[in-house]
């Protein structure tokens, strides 16, 4: 029988390692039976004698490449070459030998722990293999024990898991540790092969650390000119802990109306910013306590220690140079018009806000003031007028004035005066525009032919208040004061002709009642016109006539005249008078 065969691997003899022998019964040792090898290995590693059959292996065998081999047996007729038996399969089976030494996968691990974790904590598991035959011996029986890293930590010798050994393990004193894990086979005994690794382990942080300042006094300095907002300090609490665990938050004790406190997230500082404006003049020194804590805080370590901290922050406040400061921003001021030139306006005030005061000088900015109507005395800032003022002409005047330290002309601060001009009945009213008249040549008296108003450029405290009158000798035409601003022209007799006069020149007095009261003297144009009975007008134009005894070359020559001085801009005051005396002598 020969259905296995055992074979010890990695055989180191000169000559060919005996396997074993096959053996048919139908051998009767005559030297007529012939042994036939096939299949693995058969010829070349495999070698069999075809009269004994004793089988013998030519190579050095390794289990680990290949652990069985099968082949076929033949027992054949060495003289027909015919089979005495049918084929016979069996196996080379190769012993293991403790040839191969464990090996982890990786030459270092990298692991991690809280730091402050319990003892028998968890940290990682590294585990060998080891090529050798599992099922055979203990050339594969491995067991793990830790070479390096005592007494911090221990590994399971059956499972290669690492666990914490030590109580308290800080990271803030100790962070990283290098441990060296054996795996040895043989069941760890003496002469069994070994293999090693390196584990990298890192505490990693937990919040059992408060913030502390160093120095539970701050002195910090703060410009005067520095903006809301602006930053005057830094301030740090130190916190052995890391990343989330170091965060801290600051705040000033009860708050402060002039300073706060906010956190830089990057540096973990305390930022001191202005709040309120910062006067040297006023206030100088400024203390407050600011409170520094961790913003998250872990409850396993928080008992008995106190997580916050103080600290006292003193501010002094530095002067600066500031330009000058208005009494008011803006200012308004009221002027009479027609004041007279070199007259005073009103009075701008400015100081130098700084300890030392120093003197200021005044101007006004040209640019403001392109007609020049006005000037400032330098140094106490009263406004006079260099021309007189025309309220018709401007009712307001925005100039500014620039207040300049004299010791360092840079400090300069402008203001806005606004100088209204008050009126002055200083314009007679008139017409308020250009009256079309007619009247017609079979009108009888008292008729209406017109209905007048003024105007007045001047401005009354209690509004216009204009009376109409004409020479109470006016054999024509009569006006009457209808008392709200307006007056009809109504005629004093019927029956004009157009052939006598086709025009009229009325002279209408208009006065107001400012004071002082201001008149003038408009002249209402009354044409003579054709009209129907129902005193529609039908024409104007006058009939060509020849000239009448009563129409003397002197009498067209003075209604020329009267024509020519209407027409005149500029003499429409004198105008009335001289009509009158040559239409009405």
């Amino acid at each position: 029988m020969w259905n296995q065969f055992f074979l010890l691997e990695e055989y180191s003899g000169n000559d060919h390692q005996y396997v074993g022998k096959l053996h048919s019964n139908m051998d009767r040792g005559e030297g007529n039976v012939k042994y036939v090898l096939t299949g693995d290995g058969a010829g070349s590693l495999f070698l069999i004698d075809e009269k004994s059959g004793d089988i013998h292996a030519t190579k050095r065998l390794d289990r680990e490449e290949k652990a069985m081999y099968t082949l076929n047996a033949k027992v054949l007729d060495r003289r027909t070459n015919l089979e005495l038996e049918p084929d016979t399969e069996f196996n080379i089976k190769i012993h293991d030998i403790n040839d191969n030494e464990p090996k982890f996968a990786k030459e270092i691990y990298f692991a991690s722990v809280p730091e402050m974790s319990e003892v028998g904590t968890s940290v990682a598991t590294v585990t060998a293999n080891d090529a050798d035959d599992e099922t055979y011996g203990n050339s594969a029986k491995l067991v793990y024990s830790i070479l390096q890293g005592q007494p911090y930590f221990s590994v399971d010798s059956e499972n290669g898991t690492i666990k914490t050994a030590l109580p308290g393990m800080d990271r803030e004193v100790k962070e990283n540790y290098q441990v060296v894990i054996q795996a040895k086979d043989m069941a760890g005994q003496m002469g069994g092969l070994s293999g090693t690794t390196t584990v990298s382990i890192t505490l990693s942080d937990v919040n059992d650390s408060p913030p502390r300042f160093a120095n539970h006094s701050f002195r910090v300095t703060a410009v005067e000119s520095t903006e809301i907002g602006g930053a005057v300090g830094r301030i740090k609490a130190d916190d052995p802990d890391v990343g989330r665990n170091a965060e801290m938050e600051y705040s000033i004790v009860g708050g402060h109306d002039t300073f706060d406190i906010i956190t830089d997230q990057t540096t973990q500082e305390g930022v001191i910013i202005i709040k309120k404006a910062l006067d040297y003049e006023t206030k100088r020194d400024f203390e407050f306590r600011v409170e520094v804590k961790n913003t998250y805080l872990d409850s396993r370590f928080i008992h008995g220690l106190k997580f916050k901290d103080y600290a006292t922050v003193k501010v002094t406040v530095e002067d600066v140079d500031e330009p000058p400061g208005f009494t008011r921003n803006p200012y308004i001021i009221e002027v009479h018009e027609d004041t007279a030139a070199g007259s005073f306006v009103g009075v701008v005030s400015a100081r130098d806000p700084d300890a030392d005061n120093k003197p200021v000088k005044y101007s006004i900015d040209r640019h403001t003031d392109l007609e020049r109507l006005f000037n400032i005395d330098s140094v106490n800032g009263t406004i006079t007028t260099l021309k007189a003022l025309d309220r018709e002409m401007s009712k307001w005047h925005n100039i500014s004035v620039v207040a300049t330290e004299i010791n360092n002309p840079r400090q300069t601060t402008r203001v806005p005066v606004f100088i209204k001009v008050l009126d002055v009945n200083d314009n007679a009213p008139e017409f308020a525009m250009t009256y079309d008249t007619f009247v017609c040549e079979n009108v009888k008296a008292g008729q209406l032919i017109q209905t007048i108003s003024a105007v007045d450029t001047d401005e009354p405290l209690v509004g216009h208040k204009f009376v109409f009158s004409i020479s109470a000798t006016n054999p024509n035409f009569t006006v009457v004061d209808r008392e709200d601003n307006t007056a009809n022209i109504l005629t004093r007799r019927g029956g004009f002709s157009r052939r006598e006069m086709s025009l009229y020149f009325l002279p209408v007095v208009i006065s107001d009642n400012d004071y002082p009261i201001q008149s003038s003297t408009s002249t209402l144009v009354v044409r003579v016109c054709a009209c129907d009975s129902r005193g529609n007008m039908q024409t104007c134009n006058p009939e060509v006539l020849p000239f009448s005894d009563g129409l003397t070359t002197g009498a067209l020559v003075a209604i020329l005249l009267c024509v020519v001085i209407l027409l005149t801009k500029y003499v429409h005051i004198y105008a009335p008078v001289i009509t009158t005396l040559f239409c009405f002598a």
